[in-house]
């Protein structure tokens, strides 16, 4: 049953790109139809195989596909897909290939701590500020397209000003800033009541502070001194890479390369 859920969220997934990608003549109720089905039917297959009577399955592929999930989940509740489709273009196939992860690669890692109220905060908020980051990062990487299209005189006439575009890109990158926030204070509380210290020198630990402090930086950058365009972009592309790294990255080498 979980497979065939796995399979029904890919195909809904891809037909949803498809009804994204410039020039297709979907209306866009439609379009968010599709994309709402889909994480509808995706949403139940992360409970059905993340959720175990043992414990939490949390393993790279389930954690991937969680992003993933969360990713079209906020790109949709945040109307980015409805006001930029072709930030659907980028984000929607990697989902479709994400939620197959589960079921073509097979593994568990079983979180020891998911009964621990501070543990579970603390990885509920931490994806959370990944998805908006990622969000954030695929706007920017659409608008910087936009801008050398409107540079060579090919506007787009159905996107909305730059400018608004902008304001909402620095919008998700405040609430994916507060969400980080969030996530290392909640697991420093966790780490104090788990292990009896309140910060443990790893590597997910150091590239996710040196994510916080990138993003901290470019948002004192666009208050104080009004940082936009490709300044702004090359900051976000930063601390967006540091902070997969920080727990995917982390996570792919323990479980695939060390197996752990």
């Amino acid at each position: 049953m979980t497979i065939l859920l796995y399979a029904v969220a890919a195909a809904a997934y891809a037909a949803s790109a498809w009804a994204h990608w410039p020039g297709r003549p979907v209306a866009a109720g439609g379009r968010a139809a599709l994309v709402a089905f889909a994480l509808v039917v995706h949403g139940a297959a992360v409970v059905a195989g993340v959720a175990r009577p043992d414990g939490l399955d949390v393993s790279l592929a389930h954690a991937l596909s969680i992003v993933a999930w969360l990713t079209v989940g906020v790109a949709f509740v945040t109307r980015a897909l409805a006001h930029l489709p072709s930030i659907g273009v980028v984000v929607l196939p990697v989902a479709a290939l994400a939620v197959l992860l589960p079921a073509i690669w097979p593994s568990e890692h079983r979180f020891p701590y998911s009964a621990e109220p501070w543990a579970t905060a603390h990885i509920a908020v931490a994806l959370l500020a990944y998805a908006f980051v990622i969000v954030a990062a695929a706007q920017a990487l659409v608008m910087t397209g936009l801008e050398k299209r409107l540079h060579r005189g090919l506007a787009d006439a159905e996107a909305p000003p730059l400018l608004t575009l902008e304001g909402t890109l620095f919008r998700l990158i405040g609430a994916g800033f507060v969400l980080l926030t969030l996530a290392l204070v909640s697991g420093v509380l966790f780490s104090e009541q788990v292990f009896g210290r309140a910060f443990q020198f790893t590597h997910k630990n150091l590239f996710a502070v040196a994510s916080w402090v990138l993003f901290g930086g470019l948002l004192l950058g666009r208050w104080r001194l009004g940082w936009r365009g490709r300044n702004a972009l090359r900051w976000i592309l930063a601390g967006t890479a540091l902070l997969v790294i920080a727990y995917l990255g982390t996570k792919f080498v323990l479980q695939v390369l060390l197996g752990r």
